[in-house]
C-alpha cells in the first residue's frame, strides 16, 4: 500500500468536496462531489447483481450513451434502490441541482448512492448540501480527503491511492478513492470507487483499461461473500496533462501498470477494513489445472466462515482450508496438495504432517496472513484477498439499520 500523499484531486484539473447534509446520524460528511474542470472521458463497471439501484442505472445509461462526464456525486445513508419510479426521479433531480451548481448539463453528472436498500433519498437535505458545492469545491488535498470521508459508511479508514508516471518528460497522474467494508465479493460489491487521471484516453480504450484493472483487483476481494445493488467503479480522464495513452505503446504499458497498482492498493485496503476485521488474509493457489480451477478455490476459501473464523482465533486448522478447496467445484487432486501458512508447511500431499503449533500461532497472530496452496496439478494460479470474521462482524450487521 502506498504511504505517499494520495488524494483524488492530485491529477490536473480536478476539484472535490465533502458536504455535511445531516443524513448521517453522527453528523459527519455524507455527500461527496468530484468534478473535472473540463469534459472528461468516462468508463464504468457495476455490480452483476440482478437488482440494481436507481442512481447506478442512471450512471450506466449516461456513460453508455455519451462516454463523457464532468463530475460524479456520491451520497451515503440511502442506496436509492428498490424505490420504484420515485428512485429514478430523485436521482435525476439531485443531478439537475448538482449540474446547476457548477453550470453544466444534468447528463454530465454521474450519480452513485450507498446505504440502506429500500430507503428513499433525503432529497431536500441533499439539495441543501448541493447549495454549498460552488463555494467548497477545491483542488486542495484537504477537500479531496473530505470527499473520501463523505463516501464512507461502515468503513473505519479512508482508502486512497495515487501514482505519477513520466510520459515524454511530462508527469501523468492517476488517483483513486474507494469505500467498502461489508457485503464485499466479486463481481464488485458494496463498494464505490472513483478514479481520476489527467491522461488523454478515448472512452472505448478507457473502458478496456478499467476492465483490465478491476478483474484481478476489486474482483479478487471477498469480505463476506455478499454483493449489493449499487456498486460502481468509475474513471474519468480529462486529458489535461496533454499526454495521450495509445494502445500498444509504452504509454499504455506504463499507465496500465500504475492503474493496476492503485486498484490493488484500494482492493487490499477494502479487505483489510472488512467489517469487524482484525487481519488481512491473502490466499494464493498455484499449480492448478486451469485458471478457472484456481479461481474457484481461492473464492471458496475466502468466503468460508470456518476458514475465516479460524484465522481470527489463530487456529492452524488447515483441514478447513483443504475442505473449502474440495467443495469449490474445482478439478484438482487432493492427494497432491500442499498447504502453507506463510513459510510454514502444515499439510503435505493432502495429509497431516508434524509442524510447530507455536510457530503457526505466531504466524496467525499477525495482522497480515498468507495462505498458499500448491496443487501440483497444472500451471495455473490465482490469488484473492479477504479478512477474518470476528465477533464485531455480527454486531455491526445485526444492527445495521439502527
Amino acid at each position: 500500500m502506498s504511504e505517499k500523499s494520495s488524494y483524488i484531486t492530485k491529477p490536473k484539473g480536478y476539484l472535490a468536496t465533502g458536504i455535511r447534509c445531516g443524513m448521517k446520524k453522527d453528523g459527519k460528511p455524507d455527500l461527496a462531489f468530484v468534478v473535472s474542470e473540463r469534459n472528461a472521458s468516462a468508463a464504468g463497471m457495476y455490480t452483476k447483481n440482478a437488482v440494481q439501484g436507481h442512481s447506478l442505472r442512471r450512471t450506466r445509461r449516461i456513460i453508455d450513451q455519451y462516454g463523457h462526464c464532468r463530475g460524479i456525486m456520491i451520497n451515503t445513508v440511502s442506496a436509492n434502490a428498490c424505490i420504484g419510479i420515485q428512485g429514478d426521479t430523485d436521482a435525476e433531480r439531485i443531478a439537475e441541482e448538482a449540474a446547476a451548481a457548477i453550470h453544466v448539463r444534468p447528463e454530465e453528472i454521474l450519480t452513485c448512492s450507498t446505504g440502506v436498500i429500500g430507503q428513499r433519498l433525503d432529497v431536500e437535505k441533499i439539495i441543501h448540501g448541493i447549495a454549498n458545492f460552488e463555494t467548497t469545491l477545491s483542488r486542495s488535498e484537504e477537500s479531496a480527503h473530505q470527499a473520501m470521508h463523505a463516501m464512507m459508511t461502515t468503513d473505519t479508514v479512508p482508502k486512497e491511492s495515487s501514482e505519477t508516471i513520466d510520459l515524454n518528460g511530462t508527469p501523468v497522474t492517476i488517483s483513486g478513492m474507494a469505500k467498502g467494508s461489508g457485503m464485499i465479493h466479486p463481481d464488485l460489491a458494496t463498494m464505490i470507487a472513483v478514479f481520476t487521471t489527467d491522461a488523454d484516453i478515448e472512452p472505448g480504450f478507457l473502458d478496456a483499461l478499467l476492465h483490465g484493472a478491476v478483474e484481478r483487483t476489486f474482483n479478487r476481494v471477498s469480505v463476506d461473500g455478499d454483493t449489493s445493488v449499487c456498486d460502481t467503479v468509475v474513471i474519468m480522464a480529462n486529458g489535461m496533462s496533454g499526454q495521450k495513452i495509445v494502445a500498444g505503446t509504452d504509454s499504455q504499458r506504463l499507465f496500465e501498470k500504475a492503474f493496476r497498482k492503485i486498484a490493488e492498493d484500494l482492493a487490499r485496503m477494502i479487505a483489510a477494513d472488512g467489517e469487524g476485521a482484525t487481519k488481512l488474509i491473502e490466499v494464493i493457489v498455484e499449480g492448478a489445472p486451469t485458471d478457472q480451477d484456481a479461481l474457484l478455490i481461492v473464492q471458496s476459501i475466502c468466503r468460508s466462515p470456518l476458514c475465516k473464523t479460524a484465522m481470527f482465533g489463530q487456529d492452524a486448522n488447515w483441514g478447513r482450508i483443504i475442505t473449502a478447496a474440495g467443495y469449490s467445484g474445482a478439478n484438482f487432486d487432493p492427494n497432491k496438495t500442499d498447504i502453507f501458512f506463510g513459510p510454514l508447511q502444515v499439510c503435505k500431499n493432502g495429509c497431516a504432517m508434524i509442524f510447530d503449533e507455536s510457530e503457526a500461532k505466531g504466524i496467525l497472530s499477525r495482522d497480515q496472513i498468507l495462505i498458499k496452496l500448491e496443487l501440483h496439478s497444472g500451471n495455473s494460479s490465482d490469488r484473492m484477498w479477504t479478512c477474518d470474521f470476528s465477533y464485531d462482524y455480527v454486531k455491526i450487521n445485526g444492527s445495521y439499520r439502527s
